[in-house]
Order: structure tokens, then sequence, then C-alpha cells
């Protein structure tokens, strides 16, 4: 595969005036090379969640609602933070492979462990405090007891994803990140056969689920660190190094940009999700509301692996100093993102009633989830730009910028929406989640424009000086990567 897009690629420099057909044909494939095996990792890692999540629906309607609760409310904050902050590893190994910098990938990705332990260690207050928390909250007693046994078992997840995510952008900007795919699909499928196990065949219920989620979360971890360890990333990575705890500084900066971009983002649906919990009928509208959430992120899993692929690609020009290439590739990234997007739409129209069965067996949630199945494709149609304008921003290291409309578009515009909707005009959840498009909508425009306005020149110029103010020198450097020596 390595060879056949290599000659490719030097037909296509070959030519004087390549006809558009093979441009795209050859940028299709650099996507795909990145974009279906992010999708692998990311589906299958947010599999785990809505397996357990099955699971646990059918043990009982209060442990559903108090993982709906710890899962959508604080484990999304934590995962907002964490993967925020990894994005910066995202940003520099992209550029930095891009630039042929190749050794300081390795040490990028140590320091975005460090920072990110760090930061994981911050947020597991959060999770022993969960039942106090959620009482102040409002939550009912049985509820927030419940949720306090469910946040403990949550703490070895949050340190997995400490290693998960920056060792997946790690690979994923050399083209070697196929192997976390495959790694996390394998651990999807044993996640399946060990909540069946430890559930359904030795009853161990709640315990039972949680002790899955766990073992199935480390399972691509230490794949990832056999893979890296084991000489398979000979350029960009030379082993421990004290270099990882200097420049920690700057690494911390972007990483709190990013990190309040992508937190804006996903807090977003937790706090519709805490605001569902004060309706009629909570019990059913937080578990219907936060099925279709699930869903509706399940799907943004896919779209996330075009953000991978805009990112590495923005990226990768960006650090190459070829402006022109970043700007096809986003063209034709979102014109194949949107493709799917409208394909999954259809599904979902198609398939709205029965949604709801799959996750719960009792009627009255099923019927609510029915209801909101309309909307609920929508949102997945417009995933499938705002993620790829998001990977965009993340691969020229502009989150801040992103961070800001993020505010704006969730927090002036969509949330003040969905709460008007519910609570004045007596939608209910049906109002809310309008009011969680309108957000994203407003988003999407306001992220094609910037996207449009920006001076792609002016961020290479960026990428350059980012780049060489943060260099240590290599003692073996190979001139360049080449693509034949990249393992899938």
């Amino acid at each position: 595969m390595g060879q056949e897009m290599e000659e490719g690629l030097i037909a296509l420099e070959g030519q004087d005036t390549p006809t558009m057909k093979t441009r795209v044909w050859f940028e299709s494939k650099k996507i795909w090379r990145i974009a279906f095996p992010s999708m692998l990792f990311r589906v299958s890692g947010f599999g785990l969640y809505l397996v357990t999540q099955s699971f646990i629906g059918h043990i009982g309607e209060v442990p559903l609602v108090a993982y709906a609760l710890v899962q959508t409310m604080i484990i999304r904050f934590v995962n907002g933070v964490l993967l925020g902050m990894a994005s910066a590893t995202e940003t520099l190994c992209g550029q930095s492979f891009g630039a042929k910098q190749y050794h300081m990938m390795g040490i990028y990705l140590q320091r975005s462990w460090i920072v990110n332990f760090v930061t994981a260690t911050i947020t597991v207050p959060a999770l022993v405090f969960a039942t106090p928390i959620f009482r102040l909250l409002g939550e009912e007693e049985d509820i927030a007891i419940e949720i306090g046994t469910i946040s403990l078992w949550f703490i070895p997840f949050v340190y997995s994803l400490v290693f998960s995510m920056t060792i997946q952008m790690y690979l994923q900007a050399q083209l070697k990140n196929l192997v976390i795919g495959v790694l996390s699909t394998s651990a999807f499928v044993v996640h399946i056969l060990l909540s069946w196990i430890f559930v359904s065949k030795l009853n161990w219920g709640l315990s039972g689920a949680m002790s899955a989620l766990n073992i199935s979360a480390w399972i691509p971890i230490f794949g990832g660190f056999v893979y890296i360890f084991g000489g398979w990333c000979p350029h960009t990575w030379k082993g421990f190094t004290k270099a990882a705890f200097t420049d920690l500084l700057p690494v911390v900066k972007i990483s709190i940009s990013s990190g309040a971009m992508l937190c804006l983002e996903v807090w977003y649906d937790a706090i519709l999700v805490l605001v569902a919990g004060y309706m009629q009928n909570a019990e059913v509208s937080v578990s219907a509301f936060s099925i279709c959430l699930n869903i509706n992120l399940w799907e943004f899993m896919v779209s996330l692996g075009f953000l991978g692929a805009a990112c590495v690609r923005v990226a990768n020009e960006l650090g190459r100093g070829n402006a022109e290439a970043a700007k096809f590739s986003i063209k034709v990234t979102l014109s194949t993102s949107v493709c799917i997007g409208v394909f999954v739409w259809t599904l979902c129209i198609a398939f709205g009633h029965e949604i709801g069965y799959a996750f719960s067996s009792n009627e009255e949630i099923a019927e609510y989830v029915s209801g909101l199945s309309v909307l609920l494709a929508f949102s997945m149609l417009l995933n499938s730009a705002e993620t790829v304008l998001t990977g965009v921003a993340v691969g020229g290291g502009w989150q801040s910028v992103v961070a800001i409309v993020n505010l704006i578009c969730y927090y002036v515009i969509g949330i003040p929406i969905g709460i008007l909707l519910c609570y004045v005009g007596h939608l209910q959840a049906k109002g809310l989640w309008i009011g969680m498009l309108s957000g994203v909508v407003m988003q999407v425009i306001a992220l094609t424009y910037i996207t449009w306005r920006i001076d792609w020149n002016h961020e290479v110029n960026k990428a350059s000086e980012r780049l060489n103010q943060w260099l240590l020198k290599a003692s073996e450097e190979p001139s360049e990567v080449n693509i034949d020596e990249v393992k899938w």
C-alpha cells in the first residue's frame, strides 16, 4: 500500500497540469489512510460507553439514570479536558512531521503525558465527591448514592484517557494509527464478551459492567506501548528523555487553549442533560435524552475520524510550507464528510422508531427516544461539517479562536434558546435539542467564514516560527521518512 501510494504521488507530481479528478483521488487516499483508523479508534472507544450503558440499562432504571449522569456530565467533562489538552499533541506532532523534525514527536508525546497526567489527577476529586455534588444539584437521594458508586469505578478509566488519546494522535501524525484502530476494535469485541460474562452469566451486576469497561479501556494502551517501545517508530521515538520536562509552559499554554475549545463543546451537551433532569418525569427524560445524545456522539466519533484527517493534513502541509495543498485538502475532506453525514441522516430518519428499544426495555423511554429521532438525524448531519472545520483549527493551531466561537454559539445562543423552548415553549426535551441544534448551526456558519477568510500563507509562517522556537537538535535525524517505511 505504501509503495503504491508513493508511486502514485510521484506520478502526480510529475504531471504539469494534473486533472482535478487525479488530485481528488490522491488526496482522498491520504485522507482515508488517516480517517479510517481514527474512526475505528473513536467508534470502538465510544462503543465501550454504549455497551456498558446497554447492559446497565437492563440491570435497573436507577443505575441507568446514575450511569447516564456520571458518563454524560463528569466523564464528558474530564474527557473534554483531557482531549483538549491532548490536541496540542495533534498540532505539534502533525506540524513536526511535515517539517521533518521527526525526533521532536517523541518528546512532544512525553510532554503531553506529563501535562495530561497532572490534569487527570486534578479532576479525580469530581469523581470521589460525586454524590455530594449531585445532591447540591438537586438529584434524588437514591440516584445520588448510585452515582457515588459508579463514579469511583470510573477513576481507572480516566487515567486510561491520559495515554489512549495522546498515543493515537502521535501515531496518527505519522500515518501509523491503524494499529491503534485494530487494538481498539479488538478491545470493543472483548468488552462485549466480558460484559456478557460478568453481567449476564456471573450476575455481577453493576460491578461486572464497570470491571469490563476498565479492562477493555486499557487493552489498546498496553498494545500501543508495545508498538512504540518495541521499535516500530524508529525515527520518532528515541526513548525517554529529560528533554520532556523542558519547555512545558508553552505546551501547557497551547493545551489550555485546546482544552477550552473542546471543553466548551462537550460541556454543552452535559449542561442540557442537567437541565433535562429538572423536567417533568425526570427519570424518563434524562434516560431518553442521554440515549439520543450517546447515539449522536457515537456517530460523532465517525466524524472525528475526518477531524483527525483534516488536522493531520493541514498540520503536515503547514509544516511543509504548502498553503495551497492545505486548502485543497480542506475542500476534499469537508465534501467527503458531508456525503457520509447525508447517508447517516437518511438511516436515522428511516429507522428512528426502532432506536430506543436497543437501549431500554422501558416502553415509555423507547417512545420518547423515537420522538427525538428527527432532531437526532439533523444533529448527525451537522456533525459531518463541524468536526472537519474544528480539525482545520487544531491543525493550524488556532484553537483559541474556536474557543471564543464555541462560547458564543453554545452558551450565548444555544443554551438560552433550549431553556426557553423547554420551559416557556413547553417543548420539553425537544426544545432542549432544538436549542442545541441552533448553537451548532451558528458554530458551523462562523467556522466556515473563519476558514474561508484565513490567510494560509501567514499560517505557514506561524507554524514555522513555532516549530523552530521549540526545536531541540538530534544527533541523527533522517532528512525524510520514506512512506514505504511507514508500517500500518
